[in-house]
């Protein structure tokens, strides 16, 4: 008897569950099934494994409290997650190697970033610039090969393609944040802008997103005025300084994917020893559409190094050391000597 009910229950259940079912098959709210058993297929022209080079600066980046050996060189943590963060790998490129080595690791990598410092002179100097060439030679040949140069690597990239040592100005503009206010009428399609959404947009014009570390720059009307640096550098934005001086704070190359920024796109969402380092949501915004621009762009790299090769260059072989505890500016560094 008591089969019988538990029967008659389940049928009487079924059949509600049924009517439901049916009276909901014409509403909208219905999960769809999928159309297609299957991805479609990568693009193949895209390098979905990028990898970045980073150029090392001299020094342990804590004046000499981490590592006072003479040949010691580094790169800032922050740079490496930033790189990360928008899906690409890194492999150091350590500046002082020798150049076989140097430019062997450069035909691993898919783009590069020349990071901020205060080196302009010697040997590092010489291996921006051989490097810088290389950027521009790997273009012209056909294959896309970026270049994002931060802080010191716009600095640098200003002497290069001026070829004047002196062309730099003096700035106030050392930890502090600040906005950037867009050329008038300029168009940001194929920039580090494009992708921006439009709200972020109009924020970094009003609201102080952006952090700036620097005493040397270049003004505008300087730029303009150097047929050698307006020809090749568009500028995208300018800011000012302490004392309402105003330098370029971002440009874009004409011909090449090359992005020079002064300010520091990386320090958002990865350092923290500065109080007037950005931390907001929209700040931390900033951060990854920068490093989504590079790594898309290394992504057109048509060249496919070795796997075996990147993974025994990878930034993965070594370790960083924590320094936040010394004030130093960096809560982690990569110290190669």
């Amino acid at each position: 008897m008591l089969h019988i009910i538990w029967i008659s229950l389940l049928i009487a259940l079924s059949n509600d569950l049924g009517g439901s079912v049916n009276a909901q098959s014409s509403d909208d709210s219905l999960l769809l099934l999928p159309t297609q058993s299957r991805c479609p297929a990568a693009d193949p022209n895209l390098n979905f494994r990028p990898v970045v080079g980073i150029l090392s600066h001299p020094g342990d980046g804590a004046s000499g409290r981490l590592s006072n050996a003479t040949d010691a060189s580094y790169i800032a943590a922050s740079y490496v997650k930033f790189v990360e963060s928008a899906g690409a790998r890194v492999i150091p490129l350590i500046y002082n190697e020798p150049l076989e080595v140097l430019y062997k690791k450069l035909s691993l990598v898919n783009g590069v970033i020349f990071t901020g410092g205060s080196a302009k002179t010697g040997l590092y100097f010489e291996v921006v610039t051989s490097i810088f060439k290389d950027v521009l030679k790997k273009n012209d040949a056909g294959d896309r090969f970026p270049l994002l140069a931060i802080c010191l690597g716009f600095e640098l990239v200003t002497m290069i393609v001026s070829k004047d040592k002196n062309i730099l100005e003096r700035f106030s503009a050392s930890n502090q944040a600040s906005t950037l206010q867009f050329t008038e009428n300029i168009d940001i399609n194929g920039t580090v802008f494009q992708r921006f959404p439009p709200v972020l947009l109009k924020k970094l014009s009003s609201e102080c997103l952006v952090m700036q570390n620097h005493k040397y720059g270049i003004s505008p009307e300087k730029l303009q005025k150097t047929e050698s640096l307006s020809s090749f550098f568009e500028i995208l934005t300018t800011t000012a300084d302490s004392n309402d001086k105003v330098y370029v704070s971002t440009a874009q190359a004409r011909r090449y994917p090359v992005t020079a920024v002064q300010w520091h796109p990386e320090k958002n969402a990865f350092e923290w020893a500065s109080s007037s380092i950005p931390h907001s949501e929209d700040a931390i915004q900033v951060t990854q559409n920068v490093a989504n621009f590079i790594v898309r762009e290394a992504r057109m790299s048509t060249h496919r190094p070795s796997s075996q090769e990147v993974l025994n260059n990878l930034i993965y072989n070594y370790s960083p050391t924590y320094c936040g505890k010394f004030g130093t500016g960096f809560d982690e560094v990569y110290i190669f000597s």
